[in-house]
């Protein structure tokens, strides 16, 4: 065990600070958009990437692997999401095995109508707290610990 390189108290505090700020930060974000529009954190992270595509669809596949989830966990999230007439599965054109997730026009308007919501909690419990300075540099760190995850794969 001689070999492990121990955190030092300054990288403790930064690694502590991130996982439980992360933790809060997701359950306060998650608690307003649920009191406000009775959707889910990860149901509005859905939304927005399904949004942000041109066509309104992606492969459940990479929607999983984008939203850092397993395939299993995002079937049954996109089941109960499909339930609620807010997307819906349908076979890939491009590939009759695969399955794509839809957004539906009741999903573009409950994203529509949460988007605001979610913003102010960003804006109010994360942005507006950190200096410009410290938003680039978080910006940049960040990035960079997420190429070295998306280069590690699976």
């Amino acid at each position: 065990m001689s070999d492990v390189r121990w955190l030092t108290p300054q990288e403790m505090l930064a690694w502590r600070s991130y996982i439980v700020s992360t933790m809060s930060l997701r359950q306060r974000l998650h608690r307003e958009l649920s009191e406000a529009h009775g959707i889910s954190l990860i149901d509005y992270e859905v939304l927005v990437v399904l949004d942000s595509e041109s066509d309104k669809r992606m492969r459940m596949s990479e929607l999983a692997a984008l939203l850092g989830s397993t395939k299993s966990r995002l079937s049954h999230q996109v089941g109960r999401m499909e339930e609620a007439g807010v997307l819906r599965r349908v076979p890939d054109p491009e590939d009759k095995r695969g399955v794509v997730a839809e957004l539906t026009g009741a999903g573009e308007a409950v994203l529509k109508e949460a988007a605001p919501t979610h913003v102010e909690g960003v804006r109010a419990h994360l942005i507006d707290l950190l200096s410009p300075e410290e938003q680039r540099v978080m910006g940049q760190a960040f990035s960079r610990v997420l190429e070295h995850l998306n280069r590690l794969g699976d």
